[in-house]
């Protein structure tokens, strides 16, 4: 299935050119208590949105590009999905999640994209089903096909380590209020032409709280960490590990564990990070430490020539294979690796900053109570 933010090619669009979709707006700033009335966030308005061609199909819904009507035919990305019917209508559970999506937007952080609107489509009630249109803030390309636009030899290491910080800036905003992305890749970061790096398709996303049952279906296979992989809990260093493996990429210009399948990849890793000791090995996986040879792994800078000493012991830290281990994003930004960056964050951190002096980390501002 193609990624969300990946233009397709000859493909049919499932709403015709020049259609209009009305709007159920939602209020700018919503209160908490929508999280737990998660229908309060739909308004009656007359906004809607037309000219809409097709971005891409994800697995978790279509996107399209389109003009948003009440403010001066602006471009929008609206994301198109289905949401399960119950006997109840709409499950209270996806509901609060988009709740919770729109929540964080309020906040304005520089480096998660802006959900604007929610509208609300048709039922379709021979599949028990909803249709809901996702109204995002339209952002020029995403990272991947930032990547391939990009001249040979590839990005300069200043620009790499611009781009890591502000996508870590953006995680260290999601895990500090219990949000987990759950499926960073390259396809699923967002980055204008001004440079501003945005976390995007919260499709997989999810509210973190000790006594959550959390699936192990999630995050692409080629940035899926060990705990994932063999269905252990999990918590906010599965974001650690991806956001390591696309540190990696940016370098490489091709995935760190680009594996085949869950038993490749597991092997692909170990090759690189080392292989754990038995008495490490969880008890309750299906697969025996002894189905994988043992590796001592490799320096990071073997596997990533282009890398500065700080970058691969960051990378290391990153791509630990215990999850307690694992740096998180709040000391991953205070790395020697970012030493320039204390003093001169990137431009959207500084302006944001500037704009927020009651609040000093700009990567958090507001907790969600």
């Amino acid at each position: 299935m193609m990624p969300s933010h990946i233009a397709a090619k000859n493909s049919s669009l499932s709403l015709p050119p020049n259609t209009s979709v009305p709007c159920a707006n939602t209020q700018q700033n919503m209160p908490p208590a929508s999280i737990n009335n998660p229908f309060l966030m739909f308004q009656p308005n007359t906004k809607s949105y037309e000219d809409m061609t097709l971005i891409g199909n994800g697995a978790y819904g279509t996107v399209y590009k389109a003009k948003d009507l009440a403010n001066n035919g602006q471009f929008v990305a609206l994301k198109k999905v289905r949401v399960p019917l119950g006997e109840d209508g709409v499950p209270v559970n996806a509901v609060r999640e988009i709740a919770l999506l729109k929540q964080l937007t309020s906040f304005e952080h520089p480096n998660v994209v802006r959900l604007l609107d929610i509208c609300q489509g048709r039922k379709l009630e021979n599949e028990r089903q909803m249709l809901l249109y996702l109204v995002f803030e339209h952002v020029d390309q995403d990272l991947s096909t930032y990547l391939e636009k990009c001249p040979s030899p590839g990005l300069g290491p200043e620009r790499i380590k611009d781009i890591t910080y502000q996508l870590l800036n953006g995680l260290d905003f999601l895990h500090f209020n219990r949000v987990l992305h759950r499926d960073l890749k390259p396809q699923n970061i967002l980055i204008s032409n001004q440079g501003i790096v945005k976390l995007a398709d919260f499709g997989l996303a999810r509210l973190y709280t000790s006594n959550v049952t959390l699936t192990s279906v999630v995050v692409t296979l080629w940035y899926r960490p060990p705990e994932v992989l063999m269905a252990q809990p999990y918590g906010t260093a599965v974001d650690v590990w991806s956001c390591g493996c696309i540190l990696a990429e940016l370098y490489r210009r091709k995935p760190l564990f680009p594996g085949e399948n869950e038993v490749d990849q597991l092997a692909k890793i170990f090759e690189v990070v080392g292989s754990p000791s038995q008495s490490d090995w969880p008890l309750d996986v299906s697969l025996p430490w002894t189905t994988f040879k043992f590796y001592k792994g490799v320096p990071f800078r073997d596997v990533v020539p282009e890398i500065c000493s700080d970058g691969a012991d960051l990378l290391k830290k990153m791509v630990c294979y215990d999850p307690v281990q694992r740096i998180s994003c709040a000391a991953a930004m205070k790395h020697p690796y970012f030493r320039d960056f204390e003093m001169n964050p990137p431009s959207c951190i500084k302006d944001t900053l500037q704009n927020n002096t009651q609040h000093p980390k700009a990567s958090r501002f507001y907790k969600i109570s």
